[in-house]
């Protein structure tokens, strides 16, 4: 956009006053200059000859005493509230940035582009009095960035550019930037050696910003996780379309530094799936997979199960082929992880409902950053007084669950001297024990999980996913595990409920087999078992709903304040 606005303009100003101005500072222009009332526009042949009017100009040059403000003139149907601040020192934290912006307005949020040369941000509602102000030196340039996926909007509230903070969008319209999601938004990632992220960036970010404009996505070029390594990570969000188009062009560009550096080897294309969803990529005795080997005409590999840590649940898939084939398998097979990602998130979303005190926001369960797996969950409620929570708002109540697994699958579980036990604890926060075996030929061990619902949930999911991910069970075999709870022995009525009624409306809504064993004695607590059995939704939404029996019965038993009974003073701490 080579266009240029020109603001805070003297009623005095003629064009020849321009045409003097722009001479002086060397800056070409290539047409002629439209004076309005105030500002004024002019067009510049290239878009370096507009960064540099901006640059030299904008906040500095005076004309007839009134200091002028140059930025891109951006039509109306195209305006947003985005800018992007560059020349920020290098060191700067981004605390005391913050602190700076909150004097101009609300920052909304804010992303973080490394280029070779400086650092950028994109500052949402940031006030455009930043352009031309110091920090430590650096004098910070502010230009304004347009939104090409926005909606047309009425006139802006507070002047011209639309800076101070706009209304809410017309019924029935995307929020201001957004596209609307018709497809899920999986983020395509990417594995590139790292001789060629330079070139992938270009000289001052040129090339990477070319590839965001003309594939309209968002581009984040890892570089500094893994120092040292001989590749990087590049996180692509934008629809299935502009991903892969993205992808082409990265490809490309590596082809052509690779003629350009006489690099020999060949460069396959590597995309990092997360293993939730790599099985379906497979398929069934690998169909799906040797289907998209086939109908593209590339070979493609997988990495293993065992290079998978708890903090890195993404596996390599590596693609060889001519670069058309390549792109071509790469919209087959991101077609099939989006598949797999929206069917899970259905499910995901369908329990958010059904299992009462659960945050599934924060369960962790899907790839995250893998940064922005697709939509958000953050508008799913917190959890609320469900099931175990002591009271309305309150934490979670602790909870303790006897989980059975194959014999065999301990030493899975634990891992090399303890490690993975270790991380599945740290990583659902629960404490997590495997029960001494109850004989020589025992052919289950009993896991005791104890923590709140969401620790619960996840430290199962993992559980019934490493069962899977090793074989203990088959290909075509569904993990079906039972669990233990303990409940008080005058609830355990309440569980079956008058003639079974209740337990079999659990099983009914739930698909679990529960149990509760006739003529159990109580522990030396008063409580009884109840067995739940069936896969991990099963079991897990049959646990919420017994959960919620119990709190109802606690409820019920706490006694009633007398009439005119003053409540109890809160003790003091």
């Amino acid at each position: 956009m080579n266009k240029l606005y020109i603001g805070n303009v003297s009623a005095e100003a003629t064009e020849e006053d321009f045409e003097t101005l722009f001479e002086q500072w060397k800056i070409p222009h290539s047409g002629p200059f439209l004076i309005k009332n105030g500002y004024a526009f002019v067009d510049c042949p290239d878009e370096k000859a507009a960064m540099r009017a901006i640059d030299i100009l904008s906040g500095k040059a005076e004309l007839h005493g009134k200091v002028l403000e140059v930025e891109h003139s951006v039509p109306k149907r195209l305006r947003s509230c985005k800018l992007q601040i560059r020349n920020i020192p290098p060191h700067m934290q981004w605390e005391v940035l913050d602190g700076m912006l909150a004097q101009y307005g609300a920052v909304e949020s804010c992303e973080q582009d490394f280029t070779e040369t400086d650092v950028s941000f994109i500052v949402f509602r940031a006030m455009e009095k930043l352009n031309g102000s110091m920090m430590e030196n650096y004098a910070l340039k502010v230009s304004y960035i347009p939104d090409e996926t926005a909606a047309p909007e009425g006139p802006s509230v507070g002047g011209r550019r639309g800076f101070n903070t706009r209304g809410p969008p017309r019924s029935g319209s995307p929020s201001l930037g957004a596209r609307p999601k018709t497809q899920s938004e999986v983020p395509l990632r990417l594995l590139v050696p790292t001789q060629f992220v330079g070139a992938i960036i270009g000289k001052e970010g040129a090339t990477i910003r070319n590839i965001t404009k003309q594939t309209h996505s968002k581009i984040d070029i890892h570089r500094k996780e893994n120092a040292g390594a001989a590749e990087k990570p590049i996180t692509i969000h934008s629809t299935p379309e502009g991903c892969s188009n993205a992808c082409r062009t990265i490809m490309e560009i590596m082809q052509k530094e690779a003629l350009d550096t006489k690099f020999t080897e060949e460069i396959p294309l590597k995309i990092l799936a997360h293993n939730n969803f790599v099985g379906r990529l497979i398929g069934k005795e690998g169909r799906n997979l040797k289907k998209i080997e086939v109908d593209t005409g590339t070979k493609i590999t997988i990495s293993p199960l065992q290079d998978l840590t708890m903090y890195n649940p993404e596996r390599t898939v590596t693609v060889k082929g001519t670069l058309d084939a390549c792109a071509k398998a790469e919209e087959e097979m991101m077609k099939k992880l989006r598949e797999s990602y929206d069917s899970d998130m259905a499910a995901m979303n369908l329990q958010s409902n059904l299992i009462p005190g659960l945050n599934l926001n924060a369960l962790g369960l899907f790839p995250s950053g893998a940064p922005g797996m697709g939509p958000s969950m953050s508008s799913l409620p917190p959890p609320g007084a469900h099931g175990g929570c002591s009271s309305f708002g309150g934490h979670p109540e602790s909870e303790t669950v006897h989980l059975f697994i194959p014999a065999l699958a301990v030493g899975a579980i634990i891992g090399k001297q303890g490690q993975h036990i270790k991380q599945l604890s740290h990583f659902a926060g629960a404490s997590i024990k495997i029960a001494p075996a109850e004989g020589m030929d025992a052919k289950q061990r009993m896991v005791i999980i104890i923590g709140p619902p969401e620790a619960q949930f996840k430290a199962q999911c993992r559980i019934f996913g490493k069962l899977k991910e090793e074989n203990f069970f088959g290909p075509k075999e569904e993990v079906k595990l039972e669990a233990h709870i303990k409940v008080p022995s005058c609830a355990a009525g309440r569980v079956i409920g008058k003639g079974g009624k209740t337990v079999n409306e659990l099983q009914n809504l739930t698909c679990a087999e529960v149990v509760v064993p006739r003529d159990q004695t109580p522990d030396e607590n008063d409580q009884v078992i109840v067995k739940i059995s069936g896969h991990f939704f099963a079991c897990q939404l049959a646990q919420r709903k017994i959960q919620e029996i119990l709190a109802q019965v606690r409820r019920q038993q706490q006694p009633k304040p007398a009439p005119g009974a003053q409540p109890p003073l809160p003790r003091r701490k």
